[in-house]
């Protein structure tokens, strides 16, 4: 999934980033209202995570303008309000579910899942991601490709995920690099090239379709079947 998150918290926004992260989801954390306000016109996502009390614009005023402009996308409001009233008052403004804080990323992570299985966009379980002929079984690890399973080793399999997630899109070396490695991370963008010349070479060696593009002066991008 590509996620939202928007949170003022230093600590809770690092740890939560970090978490879906490792579960292979795509996230832009935003730390005020205004941010993730402009986040929202700027991109597509599969689900927005808000907390309540963000400055500049709350996460309540966020949930407003969102279903003011027709946008369906599911809303996961995080709060520390625990009172019914508070909760009823989110429910009712647009948000599909919350989550009191502190909470645990297990939950979380359940809680992500129901909300987008019930969007119906195209994963066939929260277990696994299909393109073409090719089947990413995210709890296992596995990647196969018209039933033969491929080996890819840790960073391999991330940079497919993260590709695959983002199909039809370019995505820079840069954000790659952010998304699988972490920008804190001493790993240069020349690993990244390499990584992507090792997987091309394990996906798409053997076949005819050629999934994994690289655009010019811009970075790669996973091919959508028909382009």
């Amino acid at each position: 999934m590509r996620i939202l998150l928007a949170e003022d918290d230093e600590t809770l926004g690092e740890l939560t980033e970090h978490q879906l992260k490792r579960q292979y989801h795509v996230v832009d954390w935003m730390k005020d209202g205004l941010q993730a306000k402009e986040a929202l016109a700027s991109g597509r996502y599969d689900v927005y995570v808000l907390d309540w009390m963000l400055p500049e614009m709350t996460g309540l005023e966020l949930v407003r303008e969102i279903r003011r402009k027709e946008d369906h996308t599911p809303i996961l409001l995080l709060t520390a309000r625990d009172a019914v009233q508070d909760r009823v008052e989110g429910l009712r403004a647009g948000a599909d579910d919350y989550m009191i804080k502190p909470f645990a990323f297990e939950e979380l992570e359940a809680r992500l899942f129901a909300l987008f299985r019930r969007q119906d966009r195209g994963y066939q379980s929260s277990d696994t991601l299909t393109l073409g002929d090719i089947t990413v079984h995210l709890k296992r690890y596995e990647v196969t490709r018209r039933e033969t399973v491929i080996v890819l080793t840790r960073r391999e399999f991330q940079l497919l995920v993260c590709l695959m997630r983002h199909a039809g899109q370019v995505l820079s070396r840069e954000q790659l690099l952010d998304q699988v490695w972490g920008l804190a991370s001493e790993v240069t963008l020349n690993v990244v090239d390499a990584t992507i010349r090792l997987l091309r070479k394990k996906m798409d060696g053997p076949y005819e379709t050629k999934y994994i593009q690289s655009v010019y002066g811009f970075g790669y991008r996973f091919m959508i079947s028909g382009e």
